[in-house]
Order: structure tokens, then C-alpha cells, then sequence
């Protein structure tokens, strides 16, 4: 009967603007909810079949939700280096707790720490990345969720770097004249070191004061080490010597304390010959000085020590022999010595990294993007998350800006999407739907008791 199927289109019409209501009333609420997509309800026709021409019945009306996942939200500052918004495709992957494997995908970048370290949002899930293997790779997996874990900021230990290089710029006074000491120098026997690690008692004083410099070694302690020059009677030739201050910090096959010692030379302008100069060995051998371990043939580091060996590289280039007084300019070296974090940064690639008191930086890991063929068809989650489904299509992951996914924008969180204006017009247009429908089911009712009233 038509009066029956107008009475039946009134209520699907009351149904579907209740619906449109409450996704009205969720896009208000979470206006200045960060990363929320918009919820929309789209209304369609429903039509059913005329059973005899001229009657026409009412199929009435359907409406089916659509969260609109795909709109970009506004990308707006924030205070945290740690909250992070996505400009473009793809979710952050995060799990419910640290040891969980990751099973949701999010926008809302509000990260923080936690008691334990890890970073954390709003909504309680942990962002999810590949950690930084001990040799500093990255080991990527496009498609295995287990591959990724937790990042975790706090819980690194100390930062120390082992110092590989030294520089040295410097001048020898080249009006410097031949002391007595020049003629009874011995590396072996009297020499330099020897003179520096007896209070002069023995060996052979340097012409002009040591260039001391500092070098870290392999677990962050700092060591002593000079070079001393002494003039020879040969023109535009030096004796140089390398040792440790004070000289039981290594172990040496010289005199107590000495790592290296030979000639050097400089050309007739002032300049260095390395070409020929035989300080670390053979002449034109690398400017490099190599202790081992340990325990290890001389040189070495002292038994006591218990630390690794390294070489360290030494760049005498800038070291010039002009008619002026002998001064060092500057001495620079690498390396650092312990250090505590105390930042976090997230570059625009996703690298993670902490920032320690001794300027040293750590990669931690990379933060995973993960896209989908349709993120329409993701299913909702609370927490403002995400879970996959088969609408959707098959997840990848990818690190920031790389095949299509987007890029991370550090200290910068995502807007929400709702535009109030837009939410309440369409209050105003929902409300006079629904008092429309309403209409209809009251006009129904009168055409029916006016068919009932028919029999009186």
C-alpha cells in the first residue's frame, strides 16, 4: 500500500538523518582532535518495485558513513621535537604496548617519551621503526611487521667516540740554533721522551715547547700525548718525537713512553716535506700513529688499561719552519669522551636520533611508513587509529618520502580536518531533514485514520 511505504520512507529518512547527525556531532567534538578525519554520511535511494502500474510505492532512503581518511589535514607547528606530522601518503605504524607487535596505523604524531623511553601518543601507541643495527645499517622490510619494534630514546648508555684524526698547525722557529743536545740525541737512548718522562734527568730537552693534544680512547677515557721538535745541525731538518704524558699510559718499544720518533724536513719556503720525512717510519710513510689493545706488541695501550686499539690519523701539513717564533696555532682532534643524552631529534627522512652532552649524535632507527592502495577503506579504531582490511589492500612499508609515501615534518603535528562552518550548516540542513520526515510519518498517520474513520 503506498500510505504504508511513504509511512516506512519517513522512518528510513528519520534513521538516515539521525545517522548523518551523530557523524556530525563526532566531527564536532573532535575538532581540535589532532590528525582526526572527517566522518561524512552519503545518502542514496533505495527503489523498490512497482507492482501495478500507476501505484507508485516509496522506497525511501539509506545512508552509509564514509570517513574520509584521505583528506590532508593542516600541517601546524608544535613545541616537542618529538611530535611529528606526515605531509602526504602513509600512516605512522604503532602498537598497543612496547612488546607488542605493531597491528595499527595512525596520523595523531603527539609522541612523547614514556617512564621507559619509548615514544609514545596520546591514544597510548608506541611508533613503531626499524632500529639501528650495531654497525649503523638499517635492515628494511617492506612487508614484515615483526622487523619493526618499539623506539625506545632513553635507554642507550653513553655516547663515546675514539679519536681517529688530529691536526696540527704550528710554527718552528727557523732562526732557532743547534743546541748541544742536538749532537748527543739518540732515540733510543737519549731522547725526548726520555727527558720528559725523568724531569730532564736524562735524554735530550726539546728547541721549542711540545704540542700536547688529547686523545679518547675506545671506552671514553682521555690521554695525554706530545710532539717535540729539536733542531738539527742539517739545515731545514728537525728531530721529531711522538710520546705519551705521562709515559705509563702506553707501552712502548723505545724509551718509556715514546710511540714514534724520526726526521722531519721542510722545503727551502717553510713548508713541510713529508715526502721525506721519516716520522712514522719508512720517508712518505702515512702519517698514521697505531696503538693495540692492550696487552698487545708494542706500541700499545698500558696492560691496565683494558681497552682496544686504534690508529690515529695525524696531519702535519700546516706545520711550517719560518724566521719567527715557534708557536702552535691550533691543535684540533676528534673523538668524545662519555656522554649523557639529553635530546631527541627526527630528521625530515624519519631518523631518530639522540643527542648527547658531548655533541655526540646516535642514529636510533627509522620511523616506518606504511600506505595503502585505498586508505578509505581502512577500518576506524578508537584512539584515533587504524586497522587494515581487505577494502583497503595490501599494507607496505617505506621509509619517509620514498615511493610515494610521505614526508615526516619533525616538531609539527597534523590539524583536524573538520571545517566548523561546514558541520553547522549541514546541523541546519539534517535538522530540517529529519523535522521533514517526521512530517511525513505524521501525514501518513491522518491519511490512515482518515482510511480507518471510513468504516464509521
Amino acid at each position: 500500500m503506498s500510505i504504508n511505504s511513504a509511512l516506512l520512507a519517513g522512518v528510513s529518512g528519520l534513521a538516515a538523518n539521525s545517522s548523518a547527525l551523530a557523524a556530525i556531532s563526532d566531527n564536532i567534538a573532535n575538532v581540535n582532535t589532532t590528525a582526526y578525519k572527517r566522518n561524512q554520511v552519503d545518502f542514496s535511494t533505495m527503489v523498490t518495485s512497482q507492482a501495478v502500474t500507476g501505484d507508485y510505492s516509496a522506497g525511501g532512503v539509506q545512508g552509509s558513513n564514509m570517513q574520509l581518511v584521505s583528506t590532508q589535514g593542516l600541517i601546524q607547528n608544535a613545541s616537542s621535537p618529538t611530535d611529528l606530522a606526515i605531509s602526504g601518503d602513509g600512516f605512522f605504524v604503532a602498537s598497543t604496548s612496547s612488546g607488542a607487535t605493531a597491528s595499527e596505523f595512525t596520523r595523531a604524531g603527539t609522541f612523547t617519551p614514556d617512564a621507559n623511553g619509548f615514544l609514545v601518543n596520546d591514544a597510548g601507541l608506541y611508533l613503531q621503526g626499524w632500529p639501528v643495527q650495531a654497525n649503523g645499517t638499517i635492515n628494511y622490510d617492506p612487508s614484515d611487521l615483526t622487523k619493526i619494534s618499539s623506539i625506545n630514546v632513553k635507554n642507550l648508555g653513553a655516547a663515546v667516540q675514539a679519536s681517529t684524526s688530529l691536526g696540527v698547525s704550528a710554527n718552528l722557529d727557523e732562526t732557532t740554533a743547534v743546541s748541544a743536545g742536538a749532537a748527543t740525541y739518540n732515540a733510543a737512548t737519549k731522547s725526548m721522551a726520555l727527558y720528559a718522562s725523568s724531569n730532564g734527568a736524562s735524554g735530550t730537552a726539546p728547541d721549542a715547547a711540545p704540542i700536547e693534544f688529547s686523545v679518547i680512547d675506545s671506552v671514553g677515557g682521555t690521554h695525554k700525548f706530545a710532539l717535540a721538535f729539536e733542531k738539527t745541525a742539517t739545515p731545514n731538518q728537525w728531530n721529531a718525537e711522538i710520546y705519551a704524558v705521562p709515559a705509563t699510559d702506553v707501552s712502548s718499544a723505545g724509551p718509556s713512553g715514546q710511540l714514534a720518533a724520526g726526521l722531519v724536513n721542510f722545503n727551502t719556503d717553510g713548508s713541510i716535506n713529508l715526502a721525506t720525512s721519516t716520522l712514522f717510519g719508512a720517508a712518505g710513510a702515512p702519517p698514521t700513529l697505531t696503538l693495540a689493545a692492550s696487552g698487545g706488541a708494542a706500541p700499545a695501550w698500558a696492560t691496565n688499561l683494558g681497552i682496544a686499539g686504534q690508529s690515529l690519523n695525524i696531519d702535519l701539513s700546516k706545520v711550517t719552519q719560518l724566521a719567527a717564533a715557534s708557536t702552535v696555532n691550533s691543535v684540533s682532534a676528534d673523538g668524545a669522551s662519555a656522554g649523557n643524552i639529553v635530546g631527541v631529534s627526527v630528521g625530515a627522512d624519519g631518523v631518530v636520533s639522540a643527542l648527547f652532552d658531548n655533541s655526540q649524535v646516535r642514529k636510533i632507527a627509522q620511523v616506518a611508513i606504511a600506505t595503502f592502495p585505498n586508505v578509505d577503506g581502512l577500518t576506524p579504531l578508537s584512539g584515533n587509529a587504524y586497522g587494515g582490511s581487505i577494502k583497503a589492500g595490501t599494507m607496505t612499508l617505506k621509509t619517509p618520502g620514498t615511493g610515494g609515501a610521505g614526508k615526516i615534518s619533525p616538531s609539527s603535528l597534523e590539524a583536524s580536518t573538520v571545517d566548523l562552518s561546514t558541520e553547522f550548516t549541514g546541523l541546519i540542513t539534517t535538522q530540517k531533514a529529519y523535522s521533514a520526515s517526521s512530517k511525513i510519518i505524521t501525514t501518513a498517520d491522518t491519511m490512515l485514520d482518515e482510511l480507518i474513520n471510513i468504516i464509521r
